[in-house]
C-alpha cells in the first residue's frame, strides 16, 4: 500500500528505526497511546510476551502473537502504544485500506492477520465498563469506539464494512490521571467473538491512533453455552522469585482459547498469568514463601471451566543477600507536566541477583510512561522495573541503569525494593 511504503520511508529518512520516542522539531514529544482495557492486540501480545519472557525478553506464547513476531519482529510489541498515522486529519476511511485497519503502517502490518486466536478480553454484553487508554503523552482529542457486525469472520483481516456504521461510544477530551485516560462506556448487545476498533483523533494535530481489541461478549443473544472441562492439576517448579506451572489441557465442544492462573489469597483469589498454552511462569514472588495456584480454562464465548486442583509450592530462599542494594534516582530533564528519570541500581550484596525486579510506590500525581533498558509496569500505584534480556542479572557489586519518561511532578520515590527486599 502507498501508506505503508510512506511509513517505512519516513522512518528511514528520520533515522529512527527501532526508536520508540519521536521528537518533533519543537522538542515536544509526539503523543503515544493505545487501549489497555479491553486490551489492544499490540498491548495484549506485549503482555503475553512479557509473561512468556519471564521478566527478560519478550517471548509470546499465544500463536497469533508468535505469528506476528515472526513477520514483523518484536519492536512493535515494545512500541505497543505507537500504532499511528501522523497526518490522518480525520481521513481514516480514505487513507486506510480494507484489511489494514489494525495495522495501517508497515511496522504494525502483522497485526492485521486474519486469525481467531488473538488474545481476548471477556466482556458482559450490554454492561457498563471503564475503558482504559494509555496516555504516554496526553493530548486533547476524540475517541470513537466501533464494534464488528454480527457474523464478522475473525479469520479475515478487518474491513471497514465489518464494523457497525456508528460508534457505540465516543468521548472528547477525557482527563488523563497517572498516565492513563479512563472513561465509562456501555457495551453493545453482542454475543461471542468480536473486535472493538478504536480511533483517537487528536484535535491539536492531524495525528491519529488506531487499535483493535479482540473481545468475547458473554450474555448476549445466542451462542455456545457448554463450558470446557476441568484442566489437569498443575505441577510446579519453583525459583526464589518465580514459579513455573504446567498442566494437562482441557477439552471443549468448540475449542479452548485460553487459560488463567489464579493464586489463592483468602476471600479473593488473584489472577496472576494467562495465555493459550498449558504452561505459565508467575514472577515477582517473595523468596521462602508458600503459595497455592490453580488454573481455569475459557472458551471463545467466555464459558469457564471448573477450577483445577490447586498445587502448593514454596519459593526458594534466594541465597546470600539478594536484597542488599542502593538506588540513585535522577531527573536530568524536567518540563511542564513531565520529566525524564534515570535510575541506577547497584547490588551491594555478596550474591548475584538474577532476574532483578526493582519496585517502588509511584508518588502522588505522577505517571510512568515509556521506558528504556528495562520494562516498567504500574499496577495499584506500584511501579515494577524488570531488566532487559541483556541486563537482567546483577553480579555482586554490579550496577545497571534504566530510564523512563514520566508525567506529573518529578518527585523521587521514597523507597525501593529489589526482588522483594528493601534497598538502603
Amino acid at each position: 500500500m502507498r501508506l505503508k511504503r510512506f511509513g517505512a520511508l519516513a522512518l528511514a529518512a528520520l533515522g529512527i528505526a527501532g526508536v520508540t520516542t519521536v521528537l518533533a522539531q519543537t522538542g515536544v514529544a509526539v503523543a503515544h497511546g493505545s487501549m489497555t482495557f479491553p486490551a489492544s492486540r499490540t498491548y495484549a501480545c506485549y503482555e503475553d510476551g512479557r509473561i512468556g519472557g519471564g521478566g527478560g525478553d519478550l517471548n509470546p506464547t499465544n500463536p497469533a502473537c508468535q505469528a506476528a513476531v515472526a513477520i514483523g519482529g518484536k519492536q512493535p510489541l515494545w512500541d505497543w502504544y505507537g500504532n499511528l498515522i501522523s497526518n490522518a486529519a480525520g481521513r481514516h476511511r480514505e487513507i486506510i485500506a480494507d484489511g489494514d485497519l489494525c495495522g495501517p503502517t508497515t511496522k504494525y502490518d502483522a497485526y492485521n492477520l486474519g486469525r481467531d486466536d488473538w488474545p481476548t478480553t471477556t466482556l458482559r454484553a450490554g454492561s457498563q465498563i471503564t475503558i482504559h487508554y494509555n496516555a504516554w503523552a496526553p493530548h486533547p482529542g476524540t475517541w470513537d469506539q466501533y464494534v464488528t457486525r454480527d457474523g464478522y469472520d475473525p479469520r479475515q483481516p478487518l474491513r471497514w464494512s465489518d464494523l457497525e456504521p456508528a460508534p457505540f461510544n465516543s468521548i472528547t477530551n477525557p482527563v488523563a490521571v497517572g498516565g492513563e485516560y479512563t472513561w465509562n462506556a456501555t457495551l453493545p448487545n453482542k454475543s461471542g467473538r468480536h473486535v472493538i476498533y478504536s480511533i483517537w483523533q487528536r484535535n491539536d494535530s492531524p495525528e491519529a491512533f488506531y487499535s483493535c481489541s479482540d473481545v468475547v461478549f458473554e450474555g448476549g443473544s445466542g451462542g455456545d453455552t457448554q463450558a470446557p472441562t476441568t484442566p489437569g492439576a498443575p505441577t510446579a517448579t519453583a525459583g526464589s522469585n518465580s514459579v513455573t506451572l504446567s498442566w494437562a489441557a482441557s477439552s471443549d465442544n468448540v475449542g479452548v482459547t485460553s487459560y488463567q492462573v489464579f493464586r489463592e489469597a483468602g476471600a479473593t483469589d488473584v489472577p496472576v498469568a494467562s495465555g493459550s498454552g498449558t504452561t505459565a511462569t508467575v514472577t515477582g514472588l517473595t523468596p521462602a514463601t508458600a503459595y497455592q495456584f490453580y488454573v481455569v480454562a475459557r472458551d471463545a464465548v467466555g464459558n469457564t471451566s471448573p477450577p483445577s486442583a490447586a498445587v502448593s509450592v514454596t519459593t526458594g530462599p534466594g541465597g546470600g543477600e539478594p536484597g542488599a542494594c542502593t538506588v540513585t534516582f535522577a531527573t536530568p530533564s524536567v518540563w511542564s507536566g513531565g520529566f525524564t528519570a534515570n535510575v541506577t541500581v547497584k547490588n551491594t550484596g555478596t550474591a548475584p541477583v538474577n532476574g532483578w525486579q526493582l519496585a517502588w510506590d509511584v508518588p502522588a500525581g505522577q505517571g510512568v510512561g515509556q521506558a528504556w533498558s528495562a520494562t516498567v509496569t504500574v499496577a495499584d500505584g506500584k511501579a515494577t522495573a524488570k531488566g532487559a534480556s541483556w541486563n537482567q542479572n546483577l553480579a555482586a557489586g554490579a550496577s545497571t541503569s534504566f530510564g523512563f519518561n514520566g508525567t506529573g511532578p518529578a518527585t523521587a520515590p521514597t523507597a525501593f525494593t529489589l526482588n522483594g527486599a528493601r534497598c538502603g
